[in-house]
């Protein structure tokens, strides 16, 4: 994969993540995916990196997974399962502007291809019971876990449209910027096929079982001032202004207290598979450990002496 089909640009002590096939509406290649988990890794890891920012570059945060963008080694035949679909391609009848991948140039006149009947014939090895369920795991799942395990705060600056496991991992991220062209799609249903990369674990916990199930069961486009409106976005804003609002609140976010935001986004991301007693027992120990942190002491050293914390991130 070209290096630079995702951008990696550190500004201060913000990590700035840019898928970069704006030909294809950023639909994820494996290779783009594998990259991105790495990165998500290392900014987690990095004590000088404190923020991190997740944005496309063109008319598309991403489209999806590129089921013909190449597979890993062992993903046979169907990308990594998912069966979004594709940046840029026109004509699929359906208002959204894209048309899945694969459907062109099956041979059969119907201009379609199933996710499995990708591969045929072209010397890639079978696909056994057993191969989608994996590239699931290894595939779309550890990319939206990456961001759910990021021990930074994770923005999303959604530019564009935002489709299937494109849609998820905007979803996975911590705060959700949209400009107003944005866009985003359960695409699934379309295709015949059962939401993937966590989908159907993080939106009835955004906006509940009942919305969850409309946005999944009928695959419709959902505007940004919908999307902001069901709680799935923090805030719209002109598409000029996205990159600025990302950099001002990501700017915020490095000057906090980084390590109590990490435990604070653990607190809450577990919030919601806990009973009240684990959580109260969550919270307690995080608060025994953040006390540890250099910058809990300034906190707390700045409110006695009447001024303003100057946190480093320790």
């Amino acid at each position: 994969m070209p290096v630079s089909e995702v951008l990696h640009v550190v500004d201060g002590q913000v990590a700035y993540l840019t898928l970069n096939r704006p030909e294809a509406l950023n639909a994820l290649t494996p290779a783009q995916r594998d990259r991105l988990i790495q990165l998500f890794g290392e900014a987690s890891a990095d004590p000088d990196i404190r923020a991190v920012v997740l944005t496309g570059t063109g008319r598309g945060f991403c489209a999806g997974a590129d089921l013909r963008g190449g597979t890993g080694a062992g993903e046979r035949g169907a990308g990594d399962g998912s069966g979004e679909r594709t940046a840029g391609e026109r004509g699929a009848g359906d208002g959204s502007g894209q048309r899945a991948v694969g459907e062109q140039g099956s041979g059969d006149g119907s201009g379609q291809r199933t996710a499995g009947e990708q591969g045929a014939g072209d010397g890639r090895a079978e696909r056994v019971a057993g191969d989608v369920a994996r590239m699931i795991r290894e595939g779309a799942q550890r990319l939206v876990a990456s961001v759910l395990d990021c021990e930074k705060p994770v923005i999303a600056a959604v530019n564009g449209t935002a489709a299937g496991l494109g849609a998820h991992l905007a979803l996975a991220c911590d705060l959700v910027l949209a400009a107003e062209s944005a866009r985003f799609i359960e695409v699934f249903v379309r295709r015949g096929l059962v939401p993937d990369g966590g989908g159907a674990y993080l939106l009835p916990r955004l906006v509940g079982p009942q919305r969850a199930k409309e946005l999944m069961f009928f695959g419709d486009a959902l505007s940004a001032t919908d999307a902001e409106r069901l709680g799935l976005v923090n805030r719209v804003v002109p598409d000029r202004e996205l990159d600025k609002t990302a950099r001002e609140w990501a700017a915020r976010l490095a000057a906090g207290p980084t390590r109590a935001l990490a435990l604070t986004k653990q607190l809450v991301n577990a919030s919601l598979d806990s009973d009240r007693a684990t959580a109260f027992a969550a919270e307690a120990t995080a608060q025994e450990i953040n006390m540890t942190t250099a910058d809990a002491q300034e906190g707390v050293a700045s409110f006695v002496e009447r001024r303003s914390p100057k946190y480093r991130g320790r």
